[in-house]
């Protein structure tokens, strides 16, 4: 495929929950409207879409329904990662039979790997499927973090087009730039340090706060592309306490009480994730004043 991906702003989505299991109309619904307030592609299934409480059948229709909803205007990336290599090459098959145009891969979590594990890991997925993958790196939840020196070779391999770092750690992010040698394409996992990741090098962002603030998001990483680094970064500081009330919590139970105070999704979450607790839901509440999200 033609890099990048995309450029700019992706959102990971949440997933609206209802006693059926999927509530497939809200999702489609959210779809439209992050389309429509400009954002650049789309992530199905990654954490924020909480998969690792879906059936396999659930996890294809919200797949399939963001993948029909989008109908080409943006990209769609599933979220297809695990510990269990075998369940992750069905699920990267899956997904390129419902018409995602990548997957997001996180590390392995609780069973881990070496970085030789790492590399066979991978590679048994690219060699699997053609589908482009995203290395996901997001060591707090994993408890895996990949060296820039196990990168380096993953990037090699023609499968693997780009990376999701979530560790904030900018120094690790130049270190994974410099030994890749441009082989890959990188986007940040973390909202609060999309400024120094774009200036860095870094294409754009697969965001939380998207979800609930699309337009704003898209501005900041819109300004960055141009160049505009100081009104990005003016952008970034006013929207850092709203960050920091979204991460008060486990993501993403703050989002999902986020988005259904403005009306676009039901607060429900799946064991074992609870709903906000009221002094942080106070909190977002008012941050989310503060920006005139809310009356």
């Amino acid at each position: 495929m033609t890099r990048p991906l995309f450029t700019g702003t992706c959102t990971a989505l949440v997933t609206p929950f209802c006693d059926a299991g999927i509530d497939t109309k809200a999702l489609a619904r959210l779809v439209d409207w992050q389309i429509s307030q400009g954002v650049d592609a789309l992530l199905a299934c990654g954490t924020t879409g909480e998969p690792s409480t879906m059936s396999d059948e659930e996890w294809a229709q919200a797949v399939e329904t963001v993948v029909t909803q989008a109908a080409g205007r943006v990209p769609v990336i599933a979220g297809t990662g695990g510990n269990n290599t075998a369940h992750v090459i069905a699920q990267s098959r899956k997904a390129k039979a419902l018409g995602a145009n990548a997957q997001l891969c996180v590390t392995p979590y609780y069973n881990k790997s070496s970085p030789a594990g790492l590399i066979a890991h991978y590679h048994a997925i690219a060699q699997a499927t053609d589908l482009p993958i995203i290395i996901y790196n997001v060591p707090s939840r994993t408890g895996l973090n990949l060296q820039p020196e196990t990168l380096a070779e993953l990037s090699e391999h023609e499968h693997i087009i780009a990376v999701k770092e979530a560790s904030a750690d900018m120094i690790r992010l130049a270190d994974m730039m410099r030994l890749s040698s441009g082989r890959v394409d990188f986007f940040s996992g973390s909202d609060e340090v999309i400024v120094p990741f774009m200036a860095m090098g870094g294409l754009g962002v697969i965001s939380v706060m998207s979800n609930m603030v699309p337009k704003l998001t898209v501005k900041l990483t819109d300004l960055m592309q141009k160049g505009e680094t100081r009104q990005a970064a003016a952008l970034q500081l006013k929207l850092f306490p709203l960050i920091h009330a979204l991460f008060a919590e486990v993501n993403p139970i703050p989002v999902k009480a986020a988005m259904h105070m403005l009306g676009l999704c039901d607060n429900r979450l799946r064991l074992p994730l609870v709903p906000l607790t009221e002094g942080s839901h106070l909190r977002l509440e008012n941050e989310m004043r503060a920006l005139g999200l809310l009356a």
